[in-house]
Formats: C-alpha cells, sequence, structure tokens
C-alpha cells in the first residue's frame, strides 16, 4: 500500500499499532507471540492496545521474532514495514475510516504540543510579572 501515508511514523501510529502490525505480517496470533516470549496473552494485548509497555528485554525479544529493527518499534524509525500487510485489503469506508482517525491523532498531538508551548510561554509571563 503505497498511497504516500506513513502508515507506522511515529506521527501516525502508536507502539501498539507497529507492534500489532508487525505481528500480523509475520502471520503470528497474539497467543503464539505472547507464548515465545514469555508472557500471558492478555499482556501482549496490553501492549498492542498501548494499555502497558514491555520492558527492555521484552522490547529485544520482539524485534528479532518480529523481524524489525528496535528503533522502529519504538518510533516507527528504520526497519521496518512500509505499511499494513497486503493481503488485509480494506474496504475503502473503512480505509477512509482509519486515515481520519489517523489524521485525527496527529492534529491532537500537535494541539497538545501547542498547548504545552502556550502553558510555558503563559508561566514565564507570570515570572516575569512577580
Amino acid at each position: 500500500m503505497s498511497d504516500g501515508t506513513d502508515w507506522f511514523s511515529d506521527e501516525t501510529a502508536t507502539f501498539g499499532d507497529r507492534l500489532a502490525g508487525a505481528r500480523q505480517a509475520t502471520g503470528m496470533s497474539q497467543g503464539i507471540l505472547a507464548r515465545r516470549i514469555g508472557v500471558k496473552p492478555k499482556t501482549l494485548r496490553a501492549w498492542e492496545e498501548d494499555l502497558a509497555e514491555p520492558r527492555a528485554n521484552r522490547l529485544q525479544m520482539l524485534s528479532g521474532l518480529l523481524g524489525v529493527s528496535l528503533p522502529w518499534l519504538m518510533t516507527g524509525e528504520g526497519e521496518g514495514l512500509d505499511g499494513p500487510v497486503e493481503d488485509t485489503t480494506l474496504p475503502d469506508d473503512m480505509l477512509g475510516i482509519l486515515t481520519e482517525i489517523r489524521q485525527m491523532r496527529t492534529d491532537m498531538r500537535q494541539g497538545v504540543d501547542r498547548l504545552a508551548r502556550l502553558e510555558k510561554k503563559l508561566r514565564k509571563t507570570m515570572e516575569d510579572q512577580l
């Protein structure tokens, strides 16, 4: 899928998105991958849903088993997947929704960054006035 979308970049995807995408690309189920790295399936599910994060030793194992670099798994940069696995073709309406969700996530992150800058500016202004 090469529509110009950087599917797994840090701006458009989470660690859990990249983990799930890489797992699906290998054809492994959550249960199989969980067993291979020595965790419970619910633990792996929590990682994929961004409810928890693995420790460093598990990250290394995941990287090796999934055939992606550790930097890609963490940030989307480096050796990894370019996009969703091709054999999981999504209908146009679902692809549109997914694209809109990812755009909203990007917009929200940019909004949070802008809010943090404004808050910092306000604090500095308040300190200067005291």
